[in-house]
């Protein structure tokens, strides 16, 4: 299985099927013993993810994503607005069929098995025996850990572990799918095998919200991205719109001599160097993203997490004069994200009869007044 760039044209037919999630006006504010707002963690956020999309969430430690993970997963309970995630509220606990999570952290229980892991947590979404076994097999052999299934999670590594909680959270064959750093602790191999998997997930139709700091994971990946600072989206969109340089245009011919690579387009076509395919050149989204957060920073808006790096101590250089003079770093909020994958044939008759009409439509107020929708 190879990555390849998600294209508008790429995208699944169930895409425009629906949107399975959507936020309007999203806020929380945490407070302090006396109620008094501490820290505003999110605020006014509107956000939309169509079914079949793979959508980034970016921005740097604080900036809010894993509130905002926490809210669509029902855990938190947001100060305004409203979420609709698959058709219903967060806390409909039927709708936590349809969700696969991957927290940043793997917490997992380590004198159980790989094996035993997933089979308890097949058996809270009450999936038959029979059927379990056959997802348990699948999954060990997707994640590479069908030779080790019988060892205590214990004793995996941090990247061995990361891969029974990709797992875990596609246990349930979830259609929404979050995750929060899943290659976090993985070797090379195995982020690429990862990355792959979340590529044919999004093929197959599987809504995914990724958050990680590998940005070049996301410009394979993903068809938008929206990058946050201090609670806000700052910026969204397609990843081929946002990295596109409009300064500027790019030529590409066939290999030039040094004295013809000299001489002006015209002179090109004379010497029959055709075609000559004439583009926008595309900027690194991790550019992109750093003139985001560098433009926030610069207007003087307020993060409740970590700011931009200094130098470095003295006492890590070696300097053990400085030693009593070490700071303590600024705690950052860490992101969150999740996944699921088609395991099994699933029965979709009759799902969209029960979605929650009257929370969509409050969300989506214009929707009821267009006939194309």
């Amino acid at each position: 299985m190879h990555v390849t760039d998600r294209a508008a044209g790429q995208r699944p037919a169930t895409a425009a099927a629906g949107i399975d999630l959507k936020c309007v006006g999203l806020s929380k504010s945490f407070r302090d013993f006396w109620m008094r707002p501490r820290v505003r963690a999110v605020e006014s956020l509107d956000l939309e993810i169509q079914r079949g999309e793979i959508f980034g969430l970016l921005g740097p430690n604080g900036s809010g994503k894993s509130t905002t993970i926490k809210m669509i997963l029902g855990l938190i309970t947001p100060t305004a607005g409203r979420i609709a995630v698959l058709g219903h509220r967060p806390r409909d606990v039927a709708t936590k069929r349809q969700i696969g999570y991957l927290p940043e952290e793997s917490y997992l229980y380590r004198f159980l098995s790989a094996r035993e892991t997933l089979d308890f947590y097949g058996r809270l979404f009450r999936i038959p025996a029979r059927e379990r076994r056959e997802r348990i097999d699948r999954l060990l052999a997707m994640v590479g850990l069908e030779a080790v299934g019988h060892r205590p999670v214990g004793e995996f590594s941090k990247g061995m572990q990361r891969r029974v909680g990709l797992a875990q959270s596609l246990i349930n064959d979830p259609q929404f799918l979050i995750l929060d750093e899943p290659t976090s602790g993985m070797d090379p191999v195995g982020a690429r095998q990862i990355r792959d998997l979340i590529a044919d997930l999004g093929r197959r139709g599987k809504t995914v919200l990724l958050c990680t700091h590998q940005l070049s994971d996301v410009e394979d990946l993903c068809d938008r991205v929206a990058i946050m600072f201090g609670g806000r989206i700052r910026a969204t969109g397609r990843c081929d719109e946002l990295l596109e340089d409009e300064q500027a245009s790019t030529i590409h011919t066939p290999l030039l001599d040094p004295a013809v690579a000299d001489e002006v387009r015209g002179v090109l076509a004379r010497h029959g160097l055709a075609p000559v395919t004439i583009e926008r050149p595309r900027r690194r989204l991790e550019t992109v993203f750093l003139e985001v957060v560098e433009q926030a920073r610069a207007a003087g808006l307020e993060t409740s997490g970590a700011r931009a790096g200094g130098a470095v101590p003295d006492f890590l250089r070696g300097d053990e004069r400085a030693g009593s003079a070490a700071g303590q770093a600024v705690p950052g909020e860490a992101t969150a994200a999740a996944d699921g994958v088609a395991l099994s044939e699933r029965d979709t008759a009759g799902r969209g009869a029960d979605i929650d009409t009257a929370l969509l439509d409050s969300l989506l107020p214009d929707a009821a007044d267009d006939p194309s929708a």
